[in-house]
């Protein structure tokens, strides 16, 4: 009795009563593309459909699983580094780039500081920063101007908040919209006292994308994340990195756990990042199948917004209605109610015959649900 009554005393922290649950992947349940994948389409997850280098697989299993990978995964990042073209202490390797942004609202917030994030975007950056008490200030764009970024009214926010964090993502999911390096430059510049996250995990589908590391050169408050999980195809190991100023990154190395990065994960990285022919070779394909994609769409007049990568925002009259009839036939799309955009899905390409039993099936429920618009 004495035990059970004081357990009962000991509660976490009041702050996690706050942090909310974050939707990710395509309707409410996956559990039947995991169970039984023949058969299934999953256009809700914006990764590189077409897998990643066969490398990795010879890579994978000459790994002593026995052992302890390097607690710091030195390789991939001394690999990464010189990929790169930036010192070792300029990056961190993580277990996924969402591992990082939990590592750095650890690292930099403390209860009552202020997290500026622009809205609609991964749930992630606010839930971390609700885990450690910090107030999330939010900046929404709209779907009328195709969620452009009004850059002075986000300025006016950010000197009337002067938030410690401000976390943008570019390109921006899921809306796909891109900011050119003048813009980017603008924000940091203008918040000299805010550690500025610029998340870049969908930037190498972004055609002739400008290279932030030139912005980097000149700020000493910007933070790069990336991802390996996206365009290498590594979705399942969880791989990605920060980009910043040796004493930030020092800051996040604190914080972060040793041997954060599986021993196979760090393995397949380098042998990803050694094939580009084979990363360069199927962005090339998708960009085509995504091109012809959104052709199909308005050919059964279905407009999607525009988009800067190979995932787009399609307005629909109910996203849950929709997602539902799509997971009826097999087919998952990410209903973006949980972006607090209840009339959007959004679709990422694939290879042209999945994207064309898409169409068929969006087509075939336009026309019972919507008749006179499809």
């Amino acid at each position: 009795m004495h035990d059970r009554k004081n357990a009962a005393g000991i509660q976490p922290r009041p702050e996690l009563a706050h942090v909310p649950s974050v939707p990710h992947g395509g309707f409410h349940c996956r559990s039947a593309l995991l169970r039984e994948p023949a058969g299934w389409l999953d256009f809700s997850a914006n990764v590189n459909p077409f897998g990643p280098s066969p490398r990795i697989w010879d890579a994978m299993r000459t790994v002593p699983i026995e052992q302890h990978p390097d607690p710091r995964a030195t390789p991939l990042r001394l690999f990464l580094a010189e990929h790169l073209g930036v010192e070792p202490r300029q990056l961190l390797v993580g277990n996924g780039s969402v591992e990082l942004i939990y590592h750095l609202a650890v690292a930099y917030l403390r209860t009552g500081d202020r997290v500026l994030v622009i809205e609609p975007t991964f749930g992630e950056y606010a839930a971390a920063a609700a885990v450690m008490g910090a107030e999330v200030v939010r900046w929404r764009s709209d779907p009328a101007t195709h969620f452009a970024l009004d850059i002075e009214a986000l300025l006016a926010l950010a000197r009337k908040t002067q938030p410690r964090l401000l976390f943008l993502c570019n390109p921006n999911n899921p809306t796909g919209t891109y900011l050119h390096q003048e813009a980017i430059a603008q924000i940091i510049g203008h918040c000299p006292d805010t550690l500025c996250v610029l998340d870049e995990a969908f930037v190498r589908f972004v055609p002739a994308a400008w290279s932030s590391l030139d912005v980097l050169a000149t700020a000493s408050n910007l933070l790069i994340l990336r991802s390996l999980t996206k365009d290498y195809a590594l979705t399942g190991l969880r791989v990605g990195y920060a980009l910043s100023h040796p004493p930030i990154i020092a800051a996040l190395e604190k914080v972060q756990p040793p041997w954060s990065v599986n021993a196979l994960a760090q393995a397949a990285a380098i042998a990803a990042l050694q094939d580009e022919e084979h990363l360069r070779t199927t962005l090339t394909t998708l960009a085509r199948a995504n091109h012809a994609l959104v052709q199909d769409l308005a050919g059964i007049r279905l407009w999607p917004l525009p988009s800067r990568t190979h995932f787009c925002l399609l307005p629909v009259p109910s996203a849950e209605v929709w997602s539902r009839e799509l997971y009826a036939r097999q087919i998952l799309v990410r209903d973006c109610s949980s972006f607090g955009l209840p009339t959007y899905i959004r679709l990422a390409a694939r290879g042209m015959q999945d994207n064309a039993r898409l169409i068929a099936a969006l087509a075939e429920i336009g026309g019972r649900l919507c008749p006179a618009r499809c």
